[in-house]
């Protein structure tokens, strides 16, 4: 029978039986190790760190393995941007000029002047520095 399907006789009996390996239960273990990993981390972190967290876990496999079970399964990780502030896109109306660049008083609280700066730092991100100052004569 064999012959006339064009089937090799190992092939046959090889479908008998259904009896999965010790690699392929491990390897299901290890799919549903990273997919609670996975999930547990919200999508963040890639096979480095599932790699790592498996090795704590106590499972000895390869980065490249886990790339590979990862690959299989669909999973990649998700990269946060990082917030960058944006102008806005509205433009802001003309506001009247209202010291004309006279900044002398008559009398004390009269005039403030204030402003606002964005300073990036590398540590920090975004700073806001803000300055005030009151003339008094």
């Amino acid at each position: 029978m064999c012959t006339v399907l064009g089937v090799a006789r190992s092939t046959y009996y090889k479908s008998f039986d259904k009896t999965k390996s010790a690699r392929e239960l491990e390897n299901e273990e290890l799919k549903s190790a990273i997919k609670r990993i996975y999930k547990e981390n919200k999508g963040i972190y890639g096979a480095p760190r599932i790699h790592h967290i498996l090795g704590i876990e106590g499972f000895n496999v390869s980065l490249k393995r886990v790339q590979r079970r990862m690959t299989e399964l669909g999973l990649c990780a998700v990269t946060v941007k990082k917030y960058k502030p944006h102008s806005s896109k509205k433009v802001a109306e003309d506001l009247e000029n209202v010291l004309k660049r006279d900044f002398t008083t008559t009398s004390i609280n009269e005039k403030w002047v204030g402003d606002i700066t964005y300073i990036y730092t590398i540590k920090d991100g975004w700073l806001l520095f803000s300055f005030s100052s009151r003339l008094i004569f």
